[in-house]
């Protein structure tokens, strides 16, 4: 087992707590292959953060290496200040303080609901295992329910149950891995916000693993973005939709395209549907070529404007319709328009910018131009 981090008495105004976890240069092998490279990321106590990213980039073997059920190949996992695993050896994940939510609801089929919540608390004395049972139903909305049967009770009920059961002995971290991938569209809009809810009236912190970006952002305080095993950005979701650090994150998060843009000052440059200015960056140099992200509130649709573009794919989204334009020069754009104006594909519609920031990435790197 590692050693525990020792720290030097100060006095209480000048203590600074560590994070609740800390991952430094973490690294992780899955089948002779590196599965994760390099991760560093902290979350402190009460937050709660979500790892997204695509299918096989590494989000769930991070998961078990966080849990204890994987030994790093390189860097260090603390708790509280305390290291929990390195090269050299894991504490037991029983003995983390660390419950888990996994993707396939795992209830016991023969015990009832209350049965189920108390299995991780059984050997807190009786009157403790009611009134915890009876907080978590409370919690989770499903009072009267102690007496249910996993078969009788809808996914969505089942999954807050496995959540409870989770929850039951006050972990200091739960972990959820595609926990809510699963439900259906709204039984997720339902829970989601109620697990939030949860985990923060019962001061738990939390990490989920989801390949939903938008699960994420509803859960989450702040949020990974993972590619290749690799974290490219720990952040907040703010952050990450509107400050993403590469190409790759300004993709796989929310809706957006990259256009090309020149350089035309130090506050100036210019696209393919007009001149727009930034904030001064001391690296970009007068011709410099860049892209620029565009996400769908940055393009707006204007039937008095003279910037046209050609309606390539359509989405309706109740209150406005989501358009696919391509302009002349070829460029493709994201637009939003009021759910009245409805136009087809083919059909060519006028667009006007309303770009309150700018996003700038090099050409040769993707990486983001600060």
């Amino acid at each position: 087992m590692p050693e525990t981090v020792s720290t030097t008495a100060v006095s209480p105004e000048s203590q600074t707590l560590p994070p609740l976890l800390d991952l430094q240069s973490v690294s992780f092998k899955y089948k002779d292959k590196t599965a994760v490279s390099g991760v560093t990321l902290s979350l402190d106590d009460g937050e709660i953060g979500a790892i997204v990213g695509p299918s096989g980039c590494g989000k769930s073997t991070l998961m078990r290496g966080i849990a204890g059920f994987e030994t790093p190949i390189h860097g260090s996992i603390a708790m509280n200040g305390s290291v929990i695993s390195t090269p050299d050896g894991v504490v037991e994940p029983e003995n983390r303080g660390v419950g888990m939510v996994f993707q396939d609801v795992t209830l016991f089929p023969h015990l009832d609901v209350a049965q189920n919540i108390k299995f991780g608390i059984r050997k807190w004395h009786p009157d403790s295992q009611l009134q915890r049972i009876k907080e978590l139903l409370d919690l989770f909305n499903l009072s009267n329910f102690e007496d249910r049967h996993p078969h009788s009770l809808s996914g969505g009920e089942q999954q807050r149950i496995a959540l409870a059961r989770a929850m039951a002995p006050r972990p200091q971290l739960l972990l959820m891995d595609e926990s809510f991938s699963s439900l259906d569209v709204e039984h997720r809009h339902q829970l989601v916000p109620k697990v939030r809810e949860v985990l923060k009236s019962e001061k738990i912190s939390a990490i989920l693993v989801t390949h939903n970006q938008n699960v994420g952002f509803a859960l989450a305080d702040r949020i990974g973005v993972m590619e290749s095993g690799q974290l490219h950005q720990w952040d907040t979701p703010l952050n990450i939709y509107h400050q993403p650090c590469n190409r790759f994150t300004a993709r796989f998060i929310g809706e957006g395209t990259l256009i090309s843009a020149t350089v035309l000052s130090e506050r100036k440059l210019s696209t393919a549907f007009g001149t727009h200015y930034f904030e001064n960056n001391e690296r970009l140099q007068v011709g410099d070529q860049v892209d620029i992200m565009l996400r769908p509130d940055d393009i707006l649709h204007d039937d008095e404007s003279d910037i046209r573009g050609k309606v390539e794919h359509k989405a309706f989204r109740g209150s406005h319709f989501l358009y696919r334009v391509r302009l002349a020069s070829e460029e493709l754009l994201y637009c939003l328009a009021d759910s009245h104006h409805n136009h087809h594909i083919g059909e060519w519609i006028g667009i006007t910018p309303n770009i309150e920031h700018i996003v700038i990435f090099d050409k040769r790197n993707g990486e983001h131009r600060k």
